[in-house]
Protein backbone atom coordinates (compact mmCIF):
# COMPACT_ATOMS: atom_id res chain seq x y z
CA UNK A 1 0.00 0.00 0.00
CA UNK A 2 1.18 3.73 -0.85
CA UNK A 3 2.14 6.00 1.57
CA UNK A 4 -0.86 8.06 0.29
CA UNK A 5 -3.17 5.20 0.70
CA UNK A 6 -2.10 4.99 4.32
CA UNK A 7 -2.72 8.70 5.00
CA UNK A 8 -6.46 8.10 3.94
CA UNK A 9 -6.98 5.29 5.66
CA UNK A 10 -5.53 6.79 9.07
CA UNK A 11 -7.82 9.90 8.05
CA UNK A 12 -11.02 7.64 7.75
CA UNK A 13 -10.72 5.94 10.85
CA UNK A 14 -9.86 9.41 12.69
CA UNK A 15 -13.21 10.33 11.36
CA UNK A 16 -15.25 7.42 12.35
CA UNK A 17 -13.60 7.62 15.54
CA UNK A 18 -14.82 11.36 16.02
CA UNK A 19 -18.56 9.89 14.74
CA UNK A 20 -18.49 6.92 17.68
CA UNK A 21 -22.13 5.69 18.54
CA UNK A 22 -23.25 6.14 22.01
CA UNK A 23 -21.65 3.18 24.16
CA UNK A 24 -18.44 2.70 21.52
CA UNK A 25 -14.86 4.53 23.72
CA UNK A 26 -13.19 6.90 21.65
CA UNK A 27 -9.81 7.47 21.29
CA UNK A 28 -8.06 8.55 24.66
CA UNK A 29 -6.42 11.49 22.64
CA UNK A 30 -10.15 12.46 20.87
CA UNK A 31 -12.18 12.33 23.86
CA UNK A 32 -9.07 14.72 25.98
CA UNK A 33 -8.87 16.95 23.27
CA UNK A 34 -12.72 18.03 23.20
CA UNK A 35 -12.84 17.81 27.09
CA UNK A 36 -10.17 20.66 26.64
CA UNK A 37 -12.10 22.76 23.65
CA UNK A 38 -15.32 22.52 25.92
CA UNK A 39 -13.44 23.43 29.07
CA UNK A 40 -12.08 26.44 27.37
CA UNK A 41 -14.94 27.42 25.72
CA UNK A 42 -16.89 27.45 28.85
CA UNK A 43 -14.29 29.22 30.81
CA UNK A 44 -14.39 31.67 28.11
CA UNK A 45 -17.80 32.26 28.38
CA UNK A 46 -17.73 32.66 32.05
CA UNK A 47 -15.12 35.24 31.70
CA UNK A 48 -16.60 37.46 29.02
CA UNK A 49 -20.21 37.06 30.15
CA UNK A 50 -19.46 40.16 33.04
CA UNK A 51 -17.16 41.67 31.08
CA UNK A 52 -19.35 42.83 28.27
CA UNK A 53 -18.64 46.37 27.10
CA UNK A 54 -22.06 46.63 26.09
CA UNK A 55 -23.41 45.69 29.18
CA UNK A 56 -21.44 47.29 31.41
CA UNK A 57 -21.89 50.42 29.54
CA UNK A 58 -25.32 50.01 29.91
CA UNK A 59 -24.84 49.62 33.53
CA UNK A 60 -23.47 52.78 34.06
CA UNK A 61 -19.62 51.48 33.67
CA UNK A 62 -17.59 52.71 31.12
CA UNK A 63 -13.67 52.09 31.14
CA UNK A 64 -13.53 55.33 32.68
CA UNK A 65 -15.46 54.06 35.57
CA UNK A 66 -12.78 52.99 38.19
CA UNK A 67 -11.85 56.99 38.07
CA UNK A 68 -14.82 57.28 40.00
CA UNK A 69 -13.75 55.33 42.74
CA UNK A 70 -12.50 57.42 45.73
CA UNK A 71 -10.32 54.44 46.71
CA UNK A 72 -6.61 53.94 46.30
CA UNK A 73 -6.98 49.97 45.35
CA UNK A 74 -9.90 47.92 44.20
CA UNK A 75 -10.06 44.63 43.52
CA UNK A 76 -13.60 42.87 42.68
CA UNK A 77 -13.91 39.16 42.28
CA UNK A 78 -16.67 36.99 41.08
CA UNK A 79 -16.87 33.91 43.63
CA UNK A 80 -18.38 31.87 41.41
CA UNK A 81 -16.29 31.90 38.28
CA UNK A 82 -12.93 33.88 39.78
CA UNK A 83 -13.53 36.18 37.20
CA UNK A 84 -12.14 39.38 38.22
CA UNK A 85 -14.73 41.94 37.25
CA UNK A 86 -12.97 44.98 38.12
CA UNK A 87 -9.43 46.60 40.13
CA UNK A 88 -7.33 49.37 40.90
CA UNK A 89 -4.17 48.93 41.77
CA UNK A 90 -5.22 45.76 43.37
CA UNK A 91 -1.59 44.29 43.89
CA UNK A 92 -0.16 48.16 45.54
CA UNK A 93 0.88 46.80 49.18
CA UNK A 94 -0.75 48.74 51.69
CA UNK A 95 -1.39 49.33 55.35
CA UNK A 96 -4.79 47.42 55.95
CA UNK A 97 -5.58 48.57 59.65
CA UNK A 98 -8.46 46.46 61.32
CA UNK A 99 -9.21 44.30 57.98
CA UNK A 100 -6.70 42.39 60.04
CA UNK A 101 -9.36 41.35 62.22
CA UNK A 102 -10.56 39.09 59.88
CA UNK A 103 -7.44 37.15 59.71
CA UNK A 104 -7.59 37.16 63.90
CA UNK A 105 -10.90 35.75 63.72
CA UNK A 106 -10.01 32.83 61.96
CA UNK A 107 -6.32 32.00 63.65
CA UNK A 108 -8.27 32.34 67.08
CA UNK A 109 -11.44 30.19 65.79
CA UNK A 110 -8.01 27.08 64.08
CA UNK A 111 -7.25 27.29 68.01
CA UNK A 112 -10.33 25.35 68.88
CA UNK A 113 -11.05 26.59 72.26
CA UNK A 114 -13.91 26.94 74.27
CA UNK A 115 -15.86 29.51 73.11
CA UNK A 116 -17.98 29.88 76.00
CA UNK A 117 -14.87 30.52 78.69
CA UNK A 118 -14.08 33.66 80.18
CA UNK A 119 -11.73 36.39 78.90
CA UNK A 120 -10.32 38.86 80.85
CA UNK A 121 -9.00 42.17 79.40
CA UNK A 122 -5.32 42.99 80.57
CA UNK A 123 -2.93 45.82 80.46
CA UNK A 124 -1.33 43.85 78.13
CA UNK A 125 -4.43 44.75 76.19
CA UNK A 126 -4.05 48.39 75.82
CA UNK A 127 -3.40 50.10 72.47
CA UNK A 128 0.58 50.65 72.47
CA UNK A 129 0.49 51.92 68.64
CA UNK A 130 -2.00 54.45 68.59
CA UNK A 131 -2.69 55.25 72.34
CA UNK A 132 -6.49 54.88 71.49
CA UNK A 133 -9.02 54.39 74.13
CA UNK A 134 -11.68 51.30 74.99
CA UNK A 135 -14.93 51.31 76.56
CA UNK A 136 -13.97 47.30 77.20
CA UNK A 137 -12.16 48.58 80.57
CA UNK A 138 -9.13 46.62 82.22
CA UNK A 139 -10.41 44.25 84.18
CA UNK A 140 -13.34 43.24 82.00
CA UNK A 141 -14.47 40.15 81.71
CA UNK A 142 -16.06 38.17 78.32
CA UNK A 143 -16.68 35.02 77.15
CA UNK A 144 -14.74 34.37 73.87
CA UNK A 145 -17.74 33.93 71.79
CA UNK A 146 -18.31 37.92 72.77
CA UNK A 147 -14.79 38.82 72.46
CA UNK A 148 -14.91 37.18 68.50
CA UNK A 149 -18.70 38.92 68.08
CA UNK A 150 -17.30 43.03 69.02
CA UNK A 151 -14.09 42.09 67.16
CA UNK A 152 -15.36 41.41 63.85
CA UNK A 153 -18.81 43.91 64.35
CA UNK A 154 -17.51 46.77 65.81
CA UNK A 155 -13.96 46.73 65.40
CA UNK A 156 -13.08 46.30 69.12
CA UNK A 157 -9.57 46.54 69.71
CA UNK A 158 -9.18 45.27 73.09
CA UNK A 159 -11.40 42.15 72.35
CA UNK A 160 -8.90 41.67 69.09
CA UNK A 161 -5.94 41.98 71.54
CA UNK A 162 -7.17 39.53 74.18
CA UNK A 163 -7.86 36.87 71.84
CA UNK A 164 -4.29 37.15 70.39
CA UNK A 165 -3.10 36.96 73.91
CA UNK A 166 -4.73 33.90 74.95
CA UNK A 167 -2.95 31.81 72.12
CA UNK A 168 -0.68 28.73 73.03
CA UNK A 169 2.92 30.64 73.06
CA UNK A 170 1.14 34.23 73.50
CA UNK A 171 0.86 37.03 70.96
CA UNK A 172 4.63 36.07 69.43
CA UNK A 173 2.88 32.29 68.72
CA UNK A 174 -0.43 34.00 67.87
CA UNK A 175 1.02 36.79 65.00
CA UNK A 176 3.25 33.63 63.30
CA UNK A 177 0.18 31.93 63.13
CA UNK A 178 -1.31 34.79 61.39
CA UNK A 179 1.05 34.68 58.95
CA UNK A 180 1.57 31.28 58.66
CA UNK A 181 -2.03 31.25 57.34
CA UNK A 182 -1.61 34.06 55.17
CA UNK A 183 1.21 31.51 53.16
CA UNK A 184 -1.05 29.19 53.17
CA UNK A 185 -3.81 30.64 51.52
CA UNK A 186 -1.53 31.84 48.70
CA UNK A 187 -1.29 35.74 50.50
CA UNK A 188 2.40 36.43 48.89
CA UNK A 189 2.09 39.87 50.00
CA UNK A 190 0.66 39.91 53.25
CA UNK A 191 2.57 40.61 56.54
CA UNK A 192 1.03 40.75 60.08
CA UNK A 193 2.60 42.10 63.56
CA UNK A 194 -0.68 42.22 65.31
CA UNK A 195 -4.28 41.07 65.90
CA UNK A 196 -5.69 44.24 66.18
CA UNK A 197 -4.37 46.06 62.79
CA UNK A 198 -3.04 49.26 64.83
CA UNK A 199 -0.05 48.90 63.56
CA UNK A 200 0.76 50.28 59.84
CA UNK A 201 3.18 47.61 59.56
CA UNK A 202 0.16 45.19 58.91
CA UNK A 203 0.05 45.37 55.07
CA UNK A 204 -1.62 43.37 52.33
CA UNK A 205 -3.35 43.65 48.92
CA UNK A 206 -6.55 44.34 47.94
CA UNK A 207 -6.23 40.88 45.79
CA UNK A 208 -4.59 39.16 48.41
CA UNK A 209 -7.15 40.18 50.63
CA UNK A 210 -9.41 38.92 48.28
CA UNK A 211 -8.12 35.33 49.46
CA UNK A 212 -8.89 35.78 53.39
CA UNK A 213 -12.54 37.21 52.33
CA UNK A 214 -12.92 33.47 50.69
CA UNK A 215 -11.18 31.75 53.24
CA UNK A 216 -13.03 33.98 56.30
CA UNK A 217 -16.30 33.32 54.87
CA UNK A 218 -16.49 29.41 55.09
CA UNK A 219 -16.67 29.88 59.19
CA UNK A 220 -20.28 30.26 59.74
CA UNK A 221 -19.69 32.35 62.88
CA UNK A 222 -17.40 34.79 60.94
CA UNK A 223 -20.03 35.44 58.57
CA UNK A 224 -22.73 35.59 61.41
CA UNK A 225 -20.74 38.18 64.16
CA UNK A 226 -19.33 40.66 61.19
CA UNK A 227 -22.84 41.41 59.86
CA UNK A 228 -24.88 41.32 62.93
CA UNK A 229 -26.18 44.79 63.28
CA UNK A 230 -26.35 45.48 67.02
CA UNK A 231 -24.96 43.56 70.35
CA UNK A 232 -25.15 43.94 74.05
CA UNK A 233 -22.20 42.09 76.15
CA UNK A 234 -21.92 42.27 79.79
CA UNK A 235 -17.94 42.88 81.33
CA UNK A 236 -18.85 41.64 84.92
CA UNK A 237 -17.62 42.96 87.81
CA UNK A 238 -20.22 45.39 88.15
CA UNK A 239 -19.72 47.28 85.39
CA UNK A 240 -22.22 48.32 83.19
CA UNK A 241 -23.32 46.72 80.13
CA UNK A 242 -22.28 47.46 76.96
CA UNK A 243 -24.32 48.18 73.62
CA UNK A 244 -22.13 47.69 70.23
CA UNK A 245 -23.06 48.64 66.42
CA UNK A 246 -21.70 47.20 63.37
CA UNK A 247 -19.09 49.87 61.60
CA UNK A 248 -20.49 49.34 58.47
CA UNK A 249 -22.63 51.98 57.55
CA UNK A 250 -24.35 49.30 55.07
CA UNK A 251 -25.09 46.25 57.07
CA UNK A 252 -26.28 49.09 60.04
CA UNK A 253 -28.78 50.30 57.56
CA UNK A 254 -30.21 46.71 56.77
CA UNK A 255 -28.29 45.50 53.29
CA UNK A 256 -29.16 41.69 53.88
CA UNK A 257 -26.87 40.94 50.43
CA UNK A 258 -23.33 41.48 52.64
CA UNK A 259 -22.94 37.85 54.08
CA UNK A 260 -19.39 38.72 55.32
CA UNK A 261 -17.79 42.41 55.96
CA UNK A 262 -14.74 44.04 57.71
CA UNK A 263 -14.18 47.55 57.89
CA UNK A 264 -10.88 49.58 58.81
CA UNK A 265 -9.19 52.71 59.63
CA UNK A 266 -5.64 54.31 60.60
CA UNK A 267 -4.43 57.57 59.18
CA UNK A 268 -1.92 55.30 57.15
CA UNK A 269 -4.46 53.12 55.51
CA UNK A 270 -6.77 55.10 54.96
CA UNK A 271 -10.52 53.61 55.29
CA UNK A 272 -11.04 50.45 54.52
CA UNK A 273 -13.54 47.71 53.75
CA UNK A 274 -13.93 44.38 52.77
CA UNK A 275 -17.25 42.67 51.73
CA UNK A 276 -18.83 39.48 50.32
CA UNK A 277 -22.27 39.94 48.95
CA UNK A 278 -24.55 38.11 46.99
CA UNK A 279 -25.75 39.71 43.80
CA UNK A 280 -28.59 37.98 42.26
CA UNK A 281 -27.57 35.06 44.45
CA UNK A 282 -23.76 34.69 43.62
CA UNK A 283 -21.22 35.77 45.75
CA UNK A 284 -18.97 38.31 44.84
CA UNK A 285 -16.04 39.81 46.71
CA UNK A 286 -15.07 43.86 47.07
CA UNK A 287 -12.31 44.81 48.37
CA UNK A 288 -11.71 48.74 48.81
CA UNK A 289 -8.40 50.10 50.34
CA UNK A 290 -7.23 53.57 51.32
CA UNK A 291 -10.03 55.61 50.73
CA UNK A 292 -9.72 59.14 51.59
CA UNK A 293 -13.20 59.87 53.40
CA UNK A 294 -14.97 58.71 56.04
CA UNK A 295 -17.71 57.47 53.92
CA UNK A 296 -15.75 57.34 50.89
CA UNK A 297 -14.77 53.30 50.98
CA UNK A 298 -18.76 52.53 51.70
CA UNK A 299 -19.13 55.14 49.02
CA UNK A 300 -17.54 52.50 46.70
CA UNK A 301 -18.52 49.57 47.48
CA UNK A 302 -22.59 51.06 47.11
CA UNK A 303 -21.44 52.20 43.46
CA UNK A 304 -20.07 48.82 42.60
CA UNK A 305 -22.84 47.19 43.88
CA UNK A 306 -25.20 48.77 41.21
CA UNK A 307 -23.28 48.23 38.56
CA UNK A 308 -23.04 44.61 39.57
CA UNK A 309 -26.53 44.01 40.02
CA UNK A 310 -27.05 45.67 36.85
CA UNK A 311 -24.14 43.73 34.97
CA UNK A 312 -24.74 40.42 36.46
CA UNK A 313 -28.43 39.17 35.73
Amino acid sequence: MHASQHATQHRRQAARNARAPRGVRRPAAVTAQRNATSTAASRTAAHASPRSPRLLARCGYTPRSRALLRAKAVYVEDERTHTVLTEKQADRVMPIASVSKLMTAVVSLDAKHALNAPLDVTVQDQDFDKFTGSRLSVGSRLSRHDMLHIALMSSENRAAAALSRDYAGGRPAFVAAMNAKARELGMRHTSFVNGTGLSPHNVSTARDLSLLVAAASRYPLIRAYSTDRAQVVLPGGGRARLSYVNSNALVRGGDRSIVLQKTGFINEAGHCVVVRMRVHGRPVDIVVLGAPGARDHIADVERISRWLHCSLR
